[in-house]
């Protein structure tokens, strides 16, 4: 796979939760993988072996994710998502299920006037995802 560097990227910061969340996007994905992890070692800011940064790909597109050391009052909100066009109908259905598994739908799949098939859902970390099946 050719690594191509963005010159903007999704950036997602967790607390606690980065490496995990990482590896279950890159299972959902094909053309997806872990590209790069950088971890605390002893006596650095965050807890030893948690994700200082990390970089990983999903259907090509370059993300990057932190598990944060600041304590902080705010989490992922529905306002920002993921925008997936999904391949197939079973595609779509297979990511629906598994991001709403220990998440929530936001909107239920369902045909709309520009979609075959569309649907919003917040997964078990938070992050939101519209799915799409283009007419």
């Amino acid at each position: 796979m050719t690594t191509v560097t963005p010159k903007i990227s999704t950036f997602l910061m967790f607390t606690g939760q980065a490496e995990e969340a990482m590896n279950y996007y890159v299972s959902l994905f094909d053309d997806s993988e872990i590209r790069a992890v950088h971890r605390f070692g002893p006596n650095e800011a965050g807890p030893e072996g948690s994700v200082m940064h990390a970089t990983f790909a999903l259907k090509g597109q370059t993300f990057m994710c932190i598990d944060s050391v600041a304590q902080h009052a705010f989490t992922f909100t529905p306002s920002i998502s993921l925008f997936v066009e999904c391949d197939s109908e079973a595609e779509i259905d297979r990511l629906y299920a598994s991001l709403t598994d220990g998440g929530a739908a936001l909107m239920p799949l369902s045909p709309t006037p520009v979609s075959a098939k569309f649907g919003w859902v917040q997964d078990r970390y938070g992050v939101s995802w519209q799915l799409n099946l283009a007419k």
